[in-house]
């Protein structure tokens, strides 16, 4: 799909967001604007992927001046002792635990980047979600297939439970409202983030996380900030690739393409794909050494707006339905960070207030100084896997946006375990196995071998925008 010179498009992962990005861009909002609009909408339509409950982090681009990471993670509980991780199996915090509960970054991220790139009222961009979530809509296939999978994550507290109907999930076009929800968002819309990080949501949270034997406080909630940062930044292939510092592992991303840079990669070659696979294993352990360790689920939405500036935002609760905990009486569920700390001890061990090693990637690249494309794979430990794959096919191989998400796909799973998605040129899968690696027992998703989902807006030569959604989600593109 591509737009003529100084026209505007939204990539993102349902069509109600996408809706919601259009209507925000055509009323004179910004790229941030739109990007917000979409994402609070993205929390209600995938409750299993994102929601207020989550992080967010951003790339952004504008027309003029200096590219911008925004990092909105949130942090460990200041309650957090170390030692209460010591004394769990394996010295580490299990995957839905009362302790993995991190204070959520997202509404205040939402707020940061309105203030220095919003253009409409801050009320404005909440109505669509606001809307969504009181009237009801209907759940996209994607969805409901993964909410019927993770149906025993909801099992572990009743509130969790009723919210999210465990034992009669809603099906592919059935009706879900979630009004307790909508509320929150209209008390947000009004109030600013102070409704949520110091009124009844964070009061909330306290209650139920502590219920269950955690340590998150609503003076968790208060004391939670983002912060602006400068991109990372490496070359492949004429581009200059921007990822998010570390608390992330963006710089697996800059770390595989340096090793790919030198190499012929040819499209034809089936060792091409082996040593792309070669490049982000190493890539994959250099992020583990110095950052820690990788999973989990997101959102991505990727706006350009007519003047040029771009952002790709990236939301995630983590796990799907993260902690499995909701505050109660608010419509949300709580991540679940803090399974990415390591042990005590480790770079990456828990301590108060201290950030988790966080998948959420937003990436982008320029050419010549200005932007050539904004992009995103959601997906945990896909997102860096997946990030290399899309660079590989638009950058060295010259594919268009779509085309290059629609490819098959490769996933790491740890040692010499990889899955290879249907569709992969036999030549390829044989020359993989050749290699050394070998499928994965695991099903194809679980949590686990999960191919992602792509969003990309790219500038063609031109001056005008080209644009790919990818079809593994219920996401679409608009130009508008």
């Amino acid at each position: 799909m591509t737009a003529g010179p100084g026209r505007a498009m939204v990539a993102t992962g349902h069509p109600l967001a996408a809706g919601a990005a259009a209507a925000v861009l055509r009323e004179g909002g910004s790229a941030v604007d739109a990007a917000i609009a979409a994402d609070a909408v993205m929390g209600v339509v995938e409750p299993m992927a994102t929601g207020v409950g989550g992080d967010l982090l951003a790339m952004l681009v504008p027309q003029q001046g200096a590219p911008q990471a925004y990092n909105g993670s949130g942090r460990a509980p200041l309650s957090l002792d170390p030692a209460q991780v010591a004394a769990l199996p394996g010295e580490r915090i299990p995957e839905r635990h009362p302790l993995s509960v991190t204070t959520p970054g997202a509404v205040r991220g939402w707020h940061d980047l309105h203030a220095r790139h919003g253009r409409l009222p801050w009320r404005r961009l909440l109505r669509e979600a606001i809307d969504v979530a009181a009237a009801g809509f209907p759940v996209a296939p994607v969805a409901a297939r993964e909410w019927a999978w993770f149906e025993p994550v909801l099992r572990a507290q009743p509130e969790c439970a009723a919210l999210y109907r465990a034992g009669a999930a809603p099906r592919a076009g059935e009706t879900f409202r979630n009004p307790e929800l909508a509320a929150v968002l209209e008390a947000i819309a009004t109030d600013g983030p102070d409704a949520f990080y110091r009124g009844v949501p964070a009061q909330a949270a306290e209650r139920a996380v502590r219920a269950l034997g955690g340590v998150l406080s609503a003076e968790d909630f208060a004391a939670h900030r983002g912060e602006f940062v400068a991109p990372v930044a490496g070359s492949f292939r004429g581009l200059q690739v921007l990822q998010c510092p570390p608390n992330t592992h963006g710089v697996a991303v800059l770390h595989a393409l340096a090793a790919l840079e030198p190499l012929a990669l040819a499209p034809e070659d089936p060792l091409t794909m082996v040593a792309a696979v070669q490049a982000m294993k190493q890539a994959q352990d250099f992020a583990a050494r110095t950052v820690a360790d990788p999973a989990g689920n997101t959102v991505c939405t990727v706006v350009v707006d007519a003047d040029g500036f771009a952002v790709t935002l990236m939301s995630s609760i983590f796990k799907r339905f993260g902690a499995g905990i909701v505050a109660p009486g608010c419509g949300f569920v709580l991540q679940n960070r803090g399974f990415g700390f390591s042990r005590p001890g480790h770079r990456n061990g828990p301590t108060p207030g201290k950030r988790p090693y966080h998948t959420v990637v937003p990436g982008a690249a320029l050419r010549e100084g200005r932007l050539h494309a904004a992009f995103g794979v959601v997906g945990g430990a896909m997102q860096p896997q997946g990030q290399v794959q899309l660079l590989l096919r638009i950058a060295a191989w010259n594919q268009g946006p779509q085309p290059a998400i629609d490819a098959p796909r490769w996933r790491l799973e740890g040692g010499r375990e990889l899955a290879i998605e249907t569709g992969m040129p036999q030549a390829t899968r044989q020359a993989l196995r050749a290699a050394g690696y070998t499928e994965p027992a695991r099903g194809e998703l679980g949590g686990r071998s999960d191919f992602g989902g792509a969003q990309l807006v790219l500038r063609t030569p031109d001056g005008g925008l080209a644009g790919g959604s990818d079809r593994r989600k219920d996401g679409l593109v608009l130009v508008i």
